[in-house]
C-alpha cells in the first residue's frame, strides 16, 4: 500500500520487468541480503510507480483488429484473449501476433470511495 493509504493493481509483476525484480528480490531474500518486509515493500513502490508512469508519461496510441476468442467480466476486471491480432501504431508500423491477452482494470480499486 502507498504511503498515502492508497493502493494499486498488481498486474504488472507479471511483465518481464516485473518478473526479473521479483525473481531479484527472491534471489536477495534467499541470500539473506534483505527481510521479506522490505521485499513487499519494493514491489508496493513498484506497483506505485509503474502505474503513475504509464498514466502520465506514455501517450502512443494503437488500433488492433483480431478475433475475439474469450471475455469474462470478474471483480471488475474485464480480461480479453484475442487470437491473430495485428497492431497498428501511429507511425504506421504494424505488428502481428498470433494471440493476445488483455486485461483492463477500473482506476478505482473495488471498495475504494468514489
Amino acid at each position: 500500500m502507498a504511503a498515502n493509504g492508497q493502493s494499486f493493481y498488481e498486474l504488472y509483476r507479471r511483465s518481464s520487468i516485473g518478473m526479473a525484480l521479483t525473481d531479484t528480490l527472491d534471489d536477495l531474500i534467499s541470500e539473506r541480503r534483505i527481510e521479506p518486509q522490505l521485499a513487499m515493500k519494493i514491489l508496493a513502490n513498484f506497483d506505485r510507480s509503474i502505474t503513475e508512469v504509464l498514466a502520465d508519461k506514455v501517450k502512443a496510441r494503437l488500433t488492433f483488429k483480431g478475433h475475439l476468442d474469450t471475455y469474462r467480466f470478474c471483480d471488475e476486471v474485464w480480461t480479453f484473449l484475442i487470437k491473430d491480432v495485428t497492431f497498428k501504431m501511429e507511425n504506421s508500423v504494424t505488428v502481428q501476433a498470433d494471440k493476445v491477452k488483455i486485461v483492463s482494470c477500473n482506476s478505482r480499486r473495488p471498495g475504494d470511495p468514489q
